[in-house]
């Protein structure tokens, strides 16, 4: 699958909102017969346009307060330090979002804590000792503004195109 047309896009686009819709529901939604969607929804899914599933978890709710933004600067910048400090990294579960970044430091991460001290000791006992880290800048969120996963597709083609017919 190289290219996308529009009921691929509105498929993409109503999963981004609910995850959870039926076959039906999706079909209805999109217009088009429940087979011919399901079989659309799989080759997506085949060509890595939708890569998983998954419910977003209110972090307060779960006791997870701090959020946290880490810019970490490793020692030395090569190949081999980058990729030993990533799989350091993806063994850390409160590291939710991780980056290689241009600009100063090597990496930003996202970190999540149950609060200050529980951040504090990650911070002291696991970040700075992950291997090749020199030194670590953190920011602390005071709010959160937007979050969401759901990515904008109007760039698409078949969006575009859509867009500039005229009406009539």
């Amino acid at each position: 699958m190289d290219t996308l047309d529009k009921f691929d896009v509105a498929i993409l686009q109503e999963l981004q909102s609910d995850g959870r819709l039926s076959n039906a529901e999706l079909a209805s939604r999109v217009g088009l017969s429940a087979a011919p969607c399901w079989r659309r929804v799989r080759a997506l899914e085949d060509a890595g346009f939708i890569s998983g599933y998954h419910a977003r978890i209110n972090r307060q709710k779960v006791g997870l307060g701090v959020l946290a933004f880490v810019r970490l600067s490793a020692d030395r910048n090569s190949g081999f330090v980058a990729r030993e400090l990533e799989a350091a990294i993806a063994q850390v579960p409160e590291i939710v979002s991780c980056h290689y970044i241009s600009g100063t430091g090597t990496f930003e991460l996202q970190v999540v804590a149950c609060d200050l001290d529980a951040f504090a000791a990650l911070a002291r006992d696991v970040l700075i000792n992950l291997p090749h880290v020199q030194d670590i800048h953190t920011s602390f969120s005071l709010g959160e503004v937007v979050t969401s996963s759901t990515l904008p597709l109007k760039h698409l083609p078949t969006q575009r195109a859509k867009q500039a017919r005229p009406k009539g």
